[in-house]
């Protein structure tokens, strides 16, 4: 058995697309996977399965959701060796990076495109892209600021999602 963890983008948020935890819980279980844990309401979820293959369980995760819940939500899966080297990877200071946000993209964006996104410069926001993390800081707040992730999705053509710092922090110990 190996320990992942999956990161489901838009549940919980506003009122939308509800799910309860303990249901999330037993519908994972229910699929098989192993020790299902979760973190806070937002689609943290800290499992085992012997299941190799990331895409493979984000598309079970995502057709369980779908049956259960009525909904589709994009799910992206990392090896807790994955998001330990996402997180190692932040180049920002420690300073900045515990008031960060790590953007995790379901694929390595187009290095042009990449190119681009460094190039752009927005008063009191810094942003980083290693391999398959948008690494994110607004000394405003993440609610004030200029940065708009839907388009990031569209420019890289990428589904993504955003935990912060204490996020991540926790599911790695959980993990």
């Amino acid at each position: 058995m190996k320990t992942y963890i999956a990161l489901i983008r838009g549940i919980n948020v506003g009122g939308h697309k509800k799910v309860p935890m303990a249901d999330l819980r037993d519908v994972l279980s229910g699929i098989g996977f192993k020790d299902v844990t979760t973190y806070i309401q937002s689609g943290n979820v800290v499992f085992q399965s012997s299941e190799n293959n990331t895409k493979a369980l984000e598309d079970s995760i995502s057709k369980a959701i779908k049956s259960h819940f009525g909904f589709n939500v994009p799910v992206l899966v990392k090896t807790k060796q994955e998001l330990q080297f996402i997180f190692d990877s932040c180049v920002f200071s420690e300073e900045i990076k515990v008031k960060s946000y790590f953007i995790l993209l379901d694929q390595v964006p187009d290095a042009s495109l990449v190119k681009e996104v460094h190039a752009i410069t927005i008063e009191n926001e810094i942003v980083s892209i290693v391999n398959d993390c948008l690494y994110f800081y607004s000394s405003v707040g993440y609610g004030r600021t200029k940065f708009n992730m839907a388009s990031i999705e569209k420019k890289f053509k990428v589904n993504a999602t955003s935990r912060n710092y204490n996020t991540i922090s926790k599911l790695l110990k959980l993990a």
